[in-house]
């Protein structure tokens, strides 16, 4: 790891502004432009969207509370 992603907080600080993809505890996907997160990992994301198997459905601007998140990941 380089020195300004030794954390996982600096990692999600270096992917704002862009595309990440989130899997939540409940099997979906979301899709979105990460704005912002707390030290709860609770992240906003702008243009998001549900991607369930072949079925794309837009979110827009959404909230995400971090403890149903298993994982992060950029697009």
């Amino acid at each position: 790891m380089t020195e300004d992603s030794s954390r996982p907080l600096d990692a999600l600080n270096q992917a704002k502004g862009k595309r990440v993809i989130l899997s939540l505890k409940s099997g979906e996907e979301i899709t979105g432009v990460l704005n912002a997160f707390d030290l709860h990992l609770n992240l906003w994301l702008e243009d998001a969207e549900r991607r369930n198997n072949s079925k794309t459905t837009k979110l827009g601007t959404i909230v995400i509370r971090g403890d149903n998140i298993l994982f992060i990941s950029p697009e």
